[in-house]
């Protein structure tokens, strides 16, 4: 039996003037209208896979997000920024090529995508709940409320709304008076003062502790402190002595003067 309906196989994009590609023309110009039909290319793919990584611990299903696409890679340069697309079967997240995603938005609605836009929104206000202590929990409809409103004043100035900023409104989205950086870890104090020591392994800890020519100065300090305290004794006994030499006529018996205890 055929097919009643033409299958999408390729698709010319062009790259519009906000350097974001457009759909110019597909295979099943049936069902799908390429006015205003926007694609992802190969680098808005890899920066999504990166911005949707940590909503993973938040329940992220990246079967949903393949399912929102139909992946083309490039099978020739038409010249005057066009180019044309093949499409493919493999997943966003495991291909080695460089590939573009068509958001599957013949049902705007239920479909796919708007399956996709309604998961990330759940899964970014899992993560925002969780790192930010809110005064009342943030909900779904505040976010696509705030969402909605930015993208109807565009729809109102006649901009179309690419699917990437679509997406990107969702995965960026921080409430006003909030800054993502509040959600790194505070660094302690005394972290940052063991930053900034070398790390010594035991057998050099060791040698370390040995080492006299490091203790010098410690040795020295303590040396002058016993000098200090007895050096009026070690006067008073060099005095002795030398009342003791003089009583001695012939020199025989003259005893060497006493060295200091103390370094020099």
């Amino acid at each position: 039996m055929a097919k009643a309906i033409s299958a999408l196989d390729w698709c010319v994009v062009r790259l519009g003037e906000d350097h974001n590609w457009w759909v110019a023309e597909t295979s099943d110009p049936v069902r799908w209208d390429v006015d205003g039909l926007s694609i992802v290319d190969p680098r808005q793919v890899q920066h999504l896979i990166e911005l949707v990584d940590p909503l993973r611990d938040y329940g992220f299903d990246q079967d949903v997000f393949d399912a929102a696409f139909i992946p083309f890679r490039i099978e020739k340069d038409l010249g005057s920024g066009k180019v044309r697309l093949k499409r493919m079967k493999e997943s966003l997240f495991d291909s080695d090529e460089k590939l573009f995603a068509l958001p599957d938005i013949l049902d705007e609605e239920n479909g796919p995508f708007a399956d996709l836009l309604d998961h990330l929104t759940r899964c970014r206000v899992k993560m925002l709940n969780d790192l930010f202590k809110f005064e009342s929990k943030l909900t779904v409809d505040e976010v696509e409320e705030v969402i909605r409103e930015d993208q109807n004043s565009s729809f109102i100035q006649g901009q179309a709304i690419h699917c990437f900023t679509e997406l990107t409104d969702i995965l960026d989205y921080i409430p006003e008076g909030y800054d993502s950086d509040e959600d790194a870890p505070v660094k302690r104090e005394d972290d940052t003062e063991d930053e900034d020591l070398p790390e010594v392994d035991e057998e050099d800890e060791a040698k370390l502790k040995n080492d006299e020519s490091l203790k010098w100065d410690e040795d020295e300090g303590d040396e002058d402190s016993e000098d200090g305290e007895g050096k009026d004794k070690e006067k008073e006994k060099d005095e002795d002595e030398e009342e003791s030499e003089e009583d001695d006529s012939d020199g025989e018996g003259r005893r060497p003067r006493s060295k200091s205890k103390g370094k020099r």
